[in-house]
């Protein structure tokens, strides 16, 4: 499992473009630009997008990933998946496939790469160890009623997917509604939200889009903008910690 960064190709490291080149079957999971390029290294490249379809949950169309991509390692073939952004995260069938190979007996490994997640801290000019930060699955966050600190920043992802089971729908709005609620809760409804995408190309500029959260549930949200909120007040500094520790924290 291999991922080409954002910005495929430039953001792919040396690493897994050896492993692209020299696969016996590659198939990936990219943009009409990145599957021309994977095409160029390898001759055996197939896409799995065709696996979407608005008709099936996402669980059925990540297993059914599963097994394409084990299909091809029962032949015998040594394959490489490559996959946009990081092959682990937000990515299920990685995982699965991988856990899947190796119960059966198959070597199977995932290679880092360059995620969103690299791109939003280098844009915004933020560090993730200054105050620490909550990241969910925009979905998930609502399904589990996650506590936020509100002097933490705050990372959502898909929320152009939220609450949405089935591929490339949209957002629900009623979700979008129980997501600003749930935040405004920690954070106020005049907090101060990013929108961020990540462009993925060399001569792009990255949209970075600062909105009110009370105005999230009118706002267009498309499918590859990630959420980041940050911190609304400061940290409580707790006196015990500060005297054993010598110093406060700057």
């Amino acid at each position: 499992m291999v991922g080409t960064g954002i910005r495929t190709a430039l953001h792919t490291t040396p690493e897994a473009r050896t492993c692209i080149e020299r696969a016996d079957k590659v198939l990936f999971l990219l943009d009409a630009v990145g599957a021309r390029w994977i095409a160029t290294l390898n001759a055996s490249a197939e896409t799995l997008d065709h696996l979407y379809s608005a008709d099936l949950a996402r669980t059925e169309t990540y297993r059914a990933m599963v097994d394409m991509i084990l299909r091809e390692v029962r032949h015998g073939l040594d394959v490489c998946v490559a996959l946009y952004g990081h092959p682990g995260v937000l990515v299920n069938p990685s995982h699965a496939a991988i856990s899947q190979a190796r119960s059966e007996g198959y070597p199977a490994t995932m290679l880092p790469a360059i995620s969103a997640e690299d791109c939003l801290v280098a844009d915004l000019g933020v560090d993730p160890t200054r105050w620490g930060l909550h990241s969910y699955e925009a979905t998930e966050f609502l399904l589990y009623r996650r506590v936020l600190d509100p002097s933490v920043a705050l990372i959502l992802w898909q929320v152009g997917a939220l609450g949405e089971r089935r591929a490339r729908i949209g957002p629900n709005p009623d979700a979008l509604r129980l997501l600003t609620d749930r935040l405004a809760g920690s954070y106020g409804f005049d907090h101060e939200l990013i929108m961020y995408e990540a462009s993925p190309y060399a001569i792009g500029e990255p949209s970075i889009n600062r909105v009110r959260l009370s105005d999230l549930p009118a706002i267009e949200v498309r499918p590859m903008v990630t959420v980041y909120v940050p911190p609304a007040v400061a940290p409580t500094i707790d006196a015990e910690a500060s005297a054993v520790l010598g110093a406060l924290p700057t």
